[in-house]
């Protein structure tokens, strides 16, 4: 699987870690975003590069960080038919994947710690989406970007 991942400035460290981790499992990464913490860089472009990246299906996956991975998660959003997650630990990582579908998981690099992030991420990985009575909340979901497309 391809994988795009993106931050600003405050998680580049957190990003450097998680794409050493996921090559050693053998994923393949592209990257966007912050060149050092030191450089500012918008955790705007980072987020819409990953977007883009899974709305052009350049990639399946996206992981998304920032220093509270707020503002990132809410740059994700905006872009029609994404749905990122700001996830803090395994259990959210693993219901966005299993009922939310979501194509980008978000972390905050000054709110979760190195080990965590890395659970976090192996669980949103490894999970699947039910679909069932979820892909109708998703439906929902994607009639409000496109409101005159009603059933």
């Amino acid at each position: 699987m391809l994988i795009s991942i993106g931050s600003d400035h405050a998680g580049f460290a957190l990003r450097r870690m998680i794409v050493t981790h996921l090559q050693k499992k053998g994923f393949e990464c592209i990257e966007h975003g912050a060149v050092s913490e030191t450089e500012p860089y918008s955790y705007v472009k980072a987020g819409l590069a990953v977007a883009s990246d899974i709305q052009s299906h350049r990639v399946e996956r996206g992981i998304v960080i920032c220093g509270t991975g707020i503002g990132i998660s809410i740059a994700c959003n905006k872009k029609q038919g994404i749905r990122c997650a700001l996830c803090l630990n395994e259990f959210m990582a693993r219901m966005a994947r299993e009922h939310n579908d979501a194509q980008i998981l978000a972390l905050g690099a000054r709110v979760i710690g190195t080990s965590l992030a890395v659970s976090i991420v192996d669980d949103y990985i490894d999970g699947s989406f039910e679909g069932g009575r979820h892909q109708e909340r998703i439906d929902e979901i994607s009639q409000q970007e496109n409101p005159s497309s009603k059933k």
